[in-house]
């Protein structure tokens, strides 16, 4: 069965986003062994220069790169990356799956952004507007239910 791992930064502070990504870790569950590693966070000064981003931004880039497994397809989720439909998405996890990739690690970036390291991996763009990363978890995990729904032939993608 198919891993998938979403590494994030940050952890969910609100019930209302626990509850909603725990209702698509279930119901993932019934298509692959779903995952989800949280990274704390690195502390900046509220007003923080650009030599203190990047130093963020570094900081968390190395502690999510030691959590990727060897192996492992990563996706990188950036406002660089590429912009695919749902249906482009669930061809994308199908290809790989069947060039014999068993684990997918999708990544989510602190506030600050993700660093250079990961984005040169790829990247997938949910949009090119900008959303809180606890949000993009939530729309992250929906997405790959959706298509897992779509390689199925459900009535969940219409």
């Amino acid at each position: 069965m198919m891993r998938i791992t979403v590494i994030a930064v940050g952890k969910l502070k609100e019930k209302f986003w626990r509850d909603a990504c725990d209702e698509y870790l279930k119901r993932l569950g019934a298509f692959c062994k779903p995952e989800v590693i949280e990274i704390d966070e690195c502390k900046a000064p509220d007003k923080p220069g650009q030599a203190e981003i990047a130093a963020v931004i570094a900081d968390e880039g190395r502690r999510i790169m030691q959590k990727i497994p060897r192996g492992a397809a990563v996706i990188p989720l950036c406002i660089e990356g590429e912009q695919m439909s749902s249906e482009q998405l669930s061809k994308r996890l199908d290809t790989l799956a069947a060039n014999g990739v068993s684990h997918i690690v999708f990544v989510i970036g602190g506030s600050w952004g993700l660093s250079d390291d990961i984005k040169k991996i790829g990247g997938l763009s949910m949009s090119r507007m900008t959303f809180p990363h606890m949000l993009a978890r939530v729309m992250l995990l929906e997405q790959v239910y959706r298509a897992f729904q779509i390689s199925s032939g459900s009535q969940y993608h219409k």
